[in-house]
Parts: structure tokens; C-alpha cells; sequence
């Protein structure tokens, strides 16, 4: 199982980014994605995810509205749109596939985000 993140980086309060996961190595379509991010001396936390089919998504609360997970089984890749970012989001992001049958899981290496004037 290999997980890819991309798409981290600088960019100013109220901007946007999008994240990328590109899985390989696996069923893709098989598994439930998820992003988690942790924060300097904070825990890490789930952010979005979605399940194998791509028809259900679930967000904390923190992020409602602002962020979309959505993902592409033809190219086994998941997607984080993050907008309206705030100093708060900044984090490192990390993808997460979870396999519930066999209750499995692996993690990226995980990719920057910083929100910052």
C-alpha cells in the first residue's frame, strides 16, 4: 500500500487549497478514505471521509462547509478541497485508507499546510 500526498503549501487566511492522494498497490475502490491532520503539540484528528463508493462523506465540525472530500476510483485518487482557510488549519494532512473488512488501515507521509499572512 503506498499513499501520496500533494497539494500542501503557504497561503493567506480565507485562501484555498487542494489536496491530492494518489493510492497504489491496492483495491482503491475498496476502501474507505480519510483525511487527518495534526497540529504542533496537538493530537491528530479526522478531518473528512468517504466512503469506497464515494456517495457518503462525513466532516468534523470544524471544517463543515469549507472542506470537500471527493474522490476518483478510475484514477485512485482522493481529493481534499479546502476553502475559507484559517490560521487554525494549519497542519500536516495526512491520508488515511481503511479497510473495514479486515479493519486495516495505512497513512502518507503526510503533506504541510500552512495558513499564515
Amino acid at each position: 500500500v503506498q499513499l501520496v500526498e500533494s497539494g500542501g503549501g503557504l497561503v493567506q487566511p480565507g485562501g484555498s487549497l487542494r489536496l491530492s492522494c494518489a493510492a497504489s498497490g491496492f483495491t482503491f475502490s475498496r476502501y474507505v478514505m480519510r483525511w487527518y491532520r495534526q497540529a504542533p503539540g496537538k493530537e491528530r484528528e479526522l478531518v473528512a471521509a468517504i466512503n469506497s463508493a464515494g456517495g457518503s462523506t462525513n466532516y468534523a465540525d470544524s471544517v463543515k462547509g469549507r472542506f470537500t472530500i471527493s474522490r476518483d476510483n478510475a484514477k485512485n485518487t482522493v481529493y481534499l478541497q479546502m476553502n475559507s482557510l484559517k490560521p487554525e488549519d494549519t497542519a500536516v494532512y495526512y491520508c488515511n485508507a481503511f479497510y473495514v473488512l479486515l479493519m486495516s488501515e495505512s497513512w502518507g507521509q503526510g503533506t504541510q499546510v500552512t495558513v499564515s499572512s
